[in-house]
């Protein structure tokens, strides 16, 4: 039993590192989502990003398709890291209580 207990153990530190690896990657990637409005019939580009819970718009005027790509792109890396820390968290949670298990406590 005390060979399962060393692998939940290493499973439980390689999840902490990735957690923190997450976290470090989504606090890297820059804030905002570019929001196209169209008013009175003209376009208009916005940076739309959340700040101490609100909502705030930050006009960006006429941008280039190359600038609207890079955004889309941090828009799909930040759900990615997203999903990957919720997945993370998960099986901190799972394995967290494998550990601290009853049979496993008692075996060891």
């Amino acid at each position: 039993m005390k060979v399962i207990k060393g692998v939940l153990e290493e499973e439980l530190e390689n999840a902490i590192r990735q957690e923190v690896a997450y976290i470090k990657a989504l606090n890297a990637i820059p804030p905002g989502v570019i929001v196209k409005k169209k008013i009175k019939g003209h376009i208009y580009y916005y940076l739309m990003m959340r700040e101490k819970g609100k909502v705030k718009f930050t006009y960006k005027g006429k941008i280039s398709k190359e600038e609207i790509k890079k955004y889309e792109e941090v828009k799909k890396m930040r759900a990615k890291y997203r999903k990957l820390l919720s997945q993370i968290k998960k099986q901190l949670t799972f394995l967290k209580k494998a550990l601290n298990a009853k049979e496993i406590r008692t075996l060891t």
